[in-house]
């Protein structure tokens, strides 16, 4: 699997939604996307990508789009 495809199921996953809705997905657009989603999903990618995020990154991952130029700034390739 990718990193793309990595990145993209973790979203589906935890937020059930469909791949057709990640590139206008927002922070809190859905209902499972709230404060305790988010951090869950940070955590999800950290481990995904073996990375720790500094907490600036973690409050501006404000959506599908802003988190692929926030993980290109740990070196993943998506």
């Amino acid at each position: 699997m990718t990193n793309a495809e990595k990145y993209r199921e973790t979203f589906i996953t935890l937020f059930g939604v469909t791949k057709n809705e990640l590139q206008k997905l927002e922070y809190q657009g859905v209902d499972t996307w709230d404060s305790v989603g988010h951090m869950s999903l940070v955590a999800r990618l950290e481990e995904t990508f073996d990375i720790m995020m500094e907490t600036d990154d973690i409050i501006e991952f404000s959506s599908f789009l802003k988190g692929i130029e926030i993980l290109r700034k740990y070196g993943v390739r998506l």
